[in-house]
């Protein structure tokens, strides 16, 4: 058990603001624009059928004639959000003698839009024809750009020895993106070599550097290149905290965060919406809290993005109704917005709330995609609502023209499955036009848990341990089978295979915020300063809720012991451990939110509803699949998870 300090200096001085920078190409230069006045129409140009008009003046008026005026219409174009690369290629096209800056801005109008193989294609038209100064500096930093997102490196490695060819790789800009590249590609030590050979490194060659060790998952030689660093940009930090992100290392992100304010930096947006969802997935909602007041005396925009942040970020907390708050705040929402806070709603157990808001969704105009779809069909799901989970998937391709894809097939299993209706979930399985993954199977154990179907459970789990052999999960599911059933040799059995196999139980462990520290505690360990008292208070909880009604479900337990010995085994679970800890140290009334990396057991659930009513208190629990809101003896799952 252990606790870790993430609080937040409220009264630091501010950040040191950096002032925005903007790369608009198609701008004139003071030059052009006295030269050429109708070029400063290009100043408040924000529709292609502005930009007709423009591009017909300078036709008309022989200005079209100067390449730079060419230029400046075609890079409006190409990498304008309201241009368009096909009219940008027409230009291009009828420019009579065009440069390597334009060629480059159309290049670059094909990268930004993510379209590699319309850049290499037009890479190498230009080649073919007379474009003076082409390629330039600047040219290969764009191809190796776009190479990066090639499925073939082969591709990236003739353009890296064209390059080479023709003298441009001993340029720092060329060897980033070389850096850049080959670390996308997985190819970590080569970029390496590449990065120790840059012959004037910057920051931009650091952080490519970093990303690619932080996409493979080598995170450590990720934070020395930064704590290396003599001066750390923005970039740098939201590099870094991403990577911690993406390796689900949320401690060490907020902890990053945290040193970036001392350092008197802002945070982009990025950074705050990473950092919300670090929050987010590690249950602190103190820090999130904090965070969006820190956003607030700021001044700091809340754009969509962070507004959507903030709502998952509520809503991962099992605060519902300021997510809510957040939500009907927001000036503008995007679907991926409306589809947190359904998702959101379903996972908390608010169902109605969740198909209501779905219909609020559709009448003001905003279309569903996939993801929004799991979120509705989860809703019904856990809430029983078969009917409607049907015609909602029915919707997905029927209505809206999408295609149903895994997770949507999952859903659907696990819709029927809860219901009870094992045989229909087994025919979708049946008649779904992909291969169902471990997921649909699991979905369909699940439900075999729950309506108590050991003969299907068993069967499915021997097929899962065949599609996973190592996932740990799948033997300890099937171990409870056998041992609610007294089956002890199959359970030995299994156990042997796993020890077999170097399969090792993922022990079960929980999480509590309070008061600007993160406690975790372990399944049975006894590390946690607090230990005597914590476990004194289980013994007076314990009693008090037998006296309630609970009786502890012994066939949790995997191991052959008396019922006594399951009792006391059934007593260390983690989030008992970290229930006691809230009551000892938490503030009368206030909510205990618990957070569990494993799905909650009959017997804590048992004991944590029972808990809610004896000590007048609301408590939370996040396990794997969902949220559990217990108070006054009921919770929001209505025992039905």
């Amino acid at each position: 058990m252990t606790a870790t300090m993430l609080s937040y200096p409220l009264s630091a001085p501010p950040p040191q603001t950096q002032a925005p920078t903007q790369n608009l190409p198609w701008l004139p230069t003071p030059e052009l624009a006295s030269q050429f006045p109708i070029l400063r129409h290009l100043l408040s140009c924000t529709s292609m059928r502005h930009l007709h008009q423009i591009h017909s003046h300078t036709l008309t008026s022989g200005a079209f004639r100067d390449p730079f005026v060419a230029s400046r219409v075609l890079s409006f174009a190409a990498l304008s959000p309201a241009g368009s690369l096909h009219y940008a290629r027409l230009i291009f096209s009828r420019i009579p003698s065009p440069d390597a800056f334009t060629a480059d801005a159309l290049l670059r109008g094909y990268v930004a839009r993510a379209s590699p193989i319309d850049a290499l294609l037009f890479y190498a038209d230009v080649l073919r024809s007379s474009v003076r100064d082409f390629p330039s500096p600047h040219t290969f930093p764009l191809l190796l750009r776009a190479c990066a997102g090639m499925p073939s490196l082969q591709l990236g490695e003739t353009v890296h020895a064209q390059a080479l060819k023709l003298g441009f790789t001993s340029q720092t800009p060329t060897q980033n993106f070389l850096v850049r590249m080959y670390a996308s590609r997985g190819l970590v030590d080569r970029a390496r070599f590449i990065f120790d050979g840059v012959s004037e490194r910057n920051d931009a060659s650091v952080n490519m550097m970093m990303g690619g060790y932080l996409s493979c998952g080598r995170v450590e030689e990720a934070r020395k290149l930064f704590d290396e660093m003599a001066e750390r940009n923005v970039i740098a930090w939201s590099v870094m905290i991403d990577g911690y992100l993406q390796s689900s290392q949320f401690k060490e992100a907020l902890e990053l965060f945290r040193e970036m304010l001392k350092q008197r930096l802002e945070p982009n947006e990025s950074i705050l919406v990473n950092i919300l969802c670090a929050c987010a997935h590690f249950g602190a909602i103190e820090q999130g809290l904090w965070v969006e007041e820190y956003i607030r005396r700021k001044n700091t925009q809340v754009t969509v993005r962070i507004g959507t942040a903030l709502v998952d970020m509520y809503l991962k907390c099992g605060c519902v109704e300021k997510a809510f708050e957040r939500f009907d705040s927001m000036e503008e929402k995007n679907v991926t917005t409306w589809s947190a806070m359904i998702s959101g709603l379903a996972i908390n157990g608010r169902a109605r709330d969740a198909l209501h808001l779905f219909a609020e969704m559709e009448a003001n105009g905003v279309l569903p995609n996939e993801v929004c779809f799991i979120g509705v069909l989860n809703a019904c799901s856990h809430a029983g609502l078969v009917d409607d989970g049907v015609k909602y998937f029915k919707a997905i391709n029927n209505v809206y023209g999408l295609e149903p894809n895994v997770q949507h097939y999952c859903c659907l299993v696990d819709l029927y499955g809860r219901a009870g209706l094992l045989d229909k979930s087994e025919e979708v399985i049946e008649q779904m036009p992909m291969k169902p993954n471990s997921a649909v199977w699991g979905a369909l154990l699940n439900s075999c848990r729950i309506h108590k179907n050991d003969t299907l459970a068993e069967r499915i789990s021997k097929q899962l341990l065949e599609l996973e052999p190592r996932n740990s999960g799948r033997y300890v599911l099937l171990s409870n089978i056998y041992a609610a059933k007294g089956r002890w040799a199959e359970v030995a059995e299994l156990r042997r295979l796993m020890k077999e196999r170097g399969v090792t139980k993922t022990p079960g462990s929980s999480f509590i915020n309070l008061k600007g520290s993160v406690h975790e505690f372990i399944a049975g360990d006894n590390a946690h300063p607090q230990r005597r008292e914590i476990y004194a208070k289980l013994d007076e909880m314990s009693r008090k809720v037998r006296v309630a009604g609970h009786e502890p479900s012994t066939d949790q337990v995997l191991i052959e012991m008396d019922e006594g010995e399951k009792g006391t085994a059934l007593h260390h679970h983690s989030e008992k451990q970290a229930l006691a800890f809230g009551l000892i140290n938490g503030e009368p009334g206030n909510t205990i939110r618990i957070m569990k990396n494993l799905r909650i057991c009959e017997d804590c659930h048992s004991f944590t509803k029972i808990s809610s009513k004896t000590y007048e208190c609301e408590i939370v629990v996040r396990d794997r699949n969902r949220f559990h809101h217990f108070r006054d003896g009921v919770c929001s799952c209505m025992d039905f998870w």
